[in-house]
């Protein structure tokens, strides 16, 4: 066993959520979304200024086809040529074959596991080739709503995206926050920029996209449980930096979802939100971040929306 491999062994019996909600949890940080922070969220809307974080979602989207995963395939199966009812009526269909994660996505609960186990102790045997018999998409896809914050960490050091293979530290997370002069709050869902999704949407180069990436260090970890964060997600394709600086297999993905029991968000599209926020001083919005309820999902195509 590694050292890189203790180390988030450790963070995570440390972190841990297991049982807090029950033995039989599902749902994980997600529990923190109450309806009082619904309420809460909903109270900051002003201005009704919407934004779609959302990536498109068709054949020219980042994927490369290197993780098994292909871009969303979009076919018509009726058109004007075929006939219409003799009464007049005439429709159209259409499919979308898709990865689950291939755009805009949520990783849930039956993601990631380690030493045979994932979130709440459930061992891996309940993940089969039918889906998740535990900790599917369908117990939580609805549940991402609430008080949204944006943290820009770019901004801090007026760049417009982060360097590749960048860790973004608690104490950057810290900095974030005091130059925004937003408070966190237990059950929030957090957005944190580091622009490298325009690697992809500006640059078009998908290769440079998936080679290394900016993002959340191991670190980060203890600030997102000690302050409650519900749900995190950033515009990267991964969330922590890649590779990771102690040459560990994605050690973030291990503590957040598998110990701290949170889903997470990849491949947003927070340029525009940000460049509200940043001409507004708004950084915090009501938030929602609907999922497909796959029954067995592991994963899921994400539609995420903030409202000013």
């Amino acid at each position: 066993m590694s050292d890189s491999a203790e180390s988030y062994r450790d963070l995570g019996r440390r972190l841990s959520n297991w049982g807090r909600w029950g033995d039989d949890d599902e749902s994980g940080t997600l529990n923190l979304l109450t309806e009082e922070c619904r309420v809460a969220a909903a109270a900051l809307v002003e201005s009704g200024e919407m934004f779609d974080l959302g990536i498109p979602l068709d054949e020219h989207g980042p994927q490369t086809g290197g993780t098994g995963r292909q871009n969303p395939l979009h076919i018509m199966t009726r058109t004007p040529l075929d006939p219409p009812a003799s009464s007049g009526f005439h429709y159209f269909d259409d499919a979308l074959f898709a990865h689950l994660q291939s755009a805009t996505q949520l990783d849930g609960l039956a993601h990631v596991a380690y030493d045979g186990e994932l979130y709440n102790g459930v061992p891996v045997e309940a993940v089969s080739w039918s889906g998740a018999a535990r900790l599917g998409m369908q117990h939580y896809a609805s549940r991402i709503q609430g008080r949204g914050v944006l943290l820009d960490l770019p901004r801090l050091g007026g760049r417009a995206r982060l360097d590749a293979a960048e860790p973004v530290t608690a104490a950057d997370l810290d900095r974030a926050v005091q130059a925004e002069g937003v408070e966190i709050r237990s059950g929030d869902i957090l957005f944190v920029r580091t622009g490298w999704i325009t690697v992809f949407s500006e640059d078009r180069d998908r290769e440079a996209f998936f080679a290394t990436e900016p993002g959340l260090a191991l670190d980060a970890a203890e600030w997102l449980r000690e302050r409650d964060i519900a749900f995190v997600a950033a515009d990267n394709w991964g969330v922590e930096v890649a590779p990771a600086p102690d040459g560990s297999e994605m050690p973030l993905h291990c503590v957040l979802i598998r110990d701290l029991g949170m889903p997470l968000g990849e491949m947003l599209d927070l340029e525009a939100a940000a460049a509200h926020a940043d001409s507004t001083g708004r950084w915090e919005f009501q938030a929602t971040c609907l999922a497909l309820p796959v029954t067995g999902g592991i994963g899921s195509i994400l539609l995420p929306t903030v409202t000013f």
